[in-house]
């Protein structure tokens, strides 16, 4: 699996050959991984609804809805911390040991959250008991995307590191469609009083069996390529510190983070309003403000229904950016949601399941132009030695700014202004953002990662590579 070990020749050195059963084994790993922490994101997303009656009983439901995100946002204001952590960590100690903690962190987390007491039962113990645990997963998180990034695209050959990235947004759409329509099926069988007594639970409780699944799976794996070469290359090596390492990240490669995170605020920006807040948006504030919505079941199925042909495109977007190129199909994203996103927010506001779908299926399409790409794009931007740290601290610093909280922000801009076109203007003022940015970004498809050899899936490219280089 290493360089030139995995080809067993010495001719081949400064290579790296990574075989496809073990690729698959390393998409799988960081996958389900992936499936565990998004899963918990989307069935609390999809539960707001009755999370507001569980922990906020005592608050007006316009004013409860805000409360919920807002503890839902608080765990993405903690994932700088955590990325902090673990990002420098992971440099120093390996990808596969800190992203084993990271999973089973979320999975704990989960599945304490689905045994928390009411306010009924507990009082004002029971939302802080809910923050608390919120705060746990946002640390875990702020590990583990990053993490998953790195590990993908260190033991991916060059020219197939698009598609191979993709598949760890297919275990984010899974994790998000699992908890969609696991919740959907609760709240169709089930009654409203008995979603609120313990129906709720359910979602959170399945979350151990996905953590240990995918721990399974991680500490099976060895050290990416990549990473056992920094270690290759000096027997002592324990990484650079921290605050070495964050030296590097803030001021060495400051440049590199600006625009990275502009990637990052279109893409989840993007993500967040489609998967946490158009949910309510269409159940609740809408038919607050005198308009069509849509009910509970209606929305949960119109989102399951878009988040698999999501998963359909997803792959064949990351394939087709590894023959035109990163650049080009993240343009496209950009330019989509400054043209299109206040159009697919009013036929959100048109009434009708039709025009609804069509809506969701809008932002969602421009979405996936970011999650098929940006998974392999980004830890391009950042060398071995810090790109761990790099990439998690900055991802974590730009989705807490303004990813996770563009559920709560929104709300509250509807609210006090009453214009129900506010989802629209912040998706075409993330547009812009990442048009800038993307404008700016150096193409990366095909070339090896910096600070790695270049890495081949098939000791023949291997030596075709060879021979290219010395004819």
């Amino acid at each position: 699996m290493g360089a030139s070990g995995a080809a067993g020749a010495d001719d081949l050195a400064g290579v790296t050959i990574t075989d496809d059963k073990t690729m698959r084994r390393a998409v799988a790993a960081a996958a389900i991984g992936n499936v565990t922490e998004w899963y918990d994101f989307g069935v609390y997303a999809y539960l707001v609804p009755t999370i507001t009656k569980v922990f906020f009983s005592e608050l007006p439901k316009s004013v409860a809805v805000i409360y919920a995100f807002g503890v839902f946002a608080v765990s993405f204001l903690v994932r700088p911390l955590g990325g902090f952590i673990f990002g420098p960590l992971g440099d120093r100690i390996g990808r596969t040991k800190v992203l084993a903690i990271t999973v089973i962190m979320m999975a704990a987390g989960t599945t304490v959250l689905g045994l928390l007491p009411s306010y009924a039962a507990a009082g004002i113990a029971a939302p802080l008991l809910v923050l608390l645990v919120r705060v746990v997963q946002g640390l875990s998180t702020g590990g583990e995307y990053g993490g998953a990034m790195t590990f993908i695209a260190e033991y991916s050959a060059d020219r197939r590191r698009g598609f191979f990235g993709s598949w760890l947004e297919f275990g984010t759409l899974t994790g998000y469609a699992l908890g969609a329509t696991l919740v959907t099926v609760l709240t169709t069988v089930l009654s409203d009083a008995q979603m609120v007594s313990w129906g709720w639970r359910l979602p959170f409780l399945l979350a151990l069996p996905l953590g240990l699944a995918g721990l399974y799976l991680r500490t099976r794996l060895e050290e990416t390529p990549a990473f056992e070469q920094l270690l290759d290359s000096s027997e002592q090596h324990e990484g650079i510190s921290a605050k070495e390492a964050l030296r590097s990240i803030f001021v060495e490669h400051w440049r590199t983070m600006l625009l990275a995170g502009g990637v990052i605020v279109a893409w989840n920006v993007t993500n967040y309003l489609l998967t946490s807040y158009v949910p309510t948006y269409l159940t609740e504030t809408l038919p607050s403000k005198g308009e069509h919505g849509i009910s509970e079941h209606a929305s949960d199925l119109l989102q399951i229904v878009v988040l698999v042909l999501l998963m359909v495109v997803i792959t064949f977007l990351g394939r087709l950016s590894d023959r035109i190129g990163r650049r080009p199909v993240l343009l496209i994203g950009s330019g989509a949601l400054v043209v299109l996103g206040l159009p697919a927010v009013l036929l959100l506001r048109a009434g009708g399941l039709f025009t609804t779908f069509l809506g969701l299926l809008v932002i969602g399409l421009v979405l996936v132009c970011f999650s098929s790409t940006a998974p392999s794009t980004l830890p391009a931007m950042f060398p071995t030695h810090i790109r761990y740290g790099g990439l998690s601290i900055t991802f974590n610093l730009f989705v807490s700014a303004f990813g996770g909280t563009t559920a709560t922000v929104v709300s509250a801009l509807v609210l006090a202004t009453g214009d129900l076109n506010w989802p629209g203007y912040y998706l075409v003022g993330a547009g812009v953002v990442g048009l800038v940015c993307v404008y700016l970004l150096a193409e990366s498809a095909g070339d090896p990662l910096a600070g790695s050899q270049p890495a081949v899936g098939t000791e023949q490219e291997a030596r075709e590579l060879i021979a290219a280089r010395t004819s």
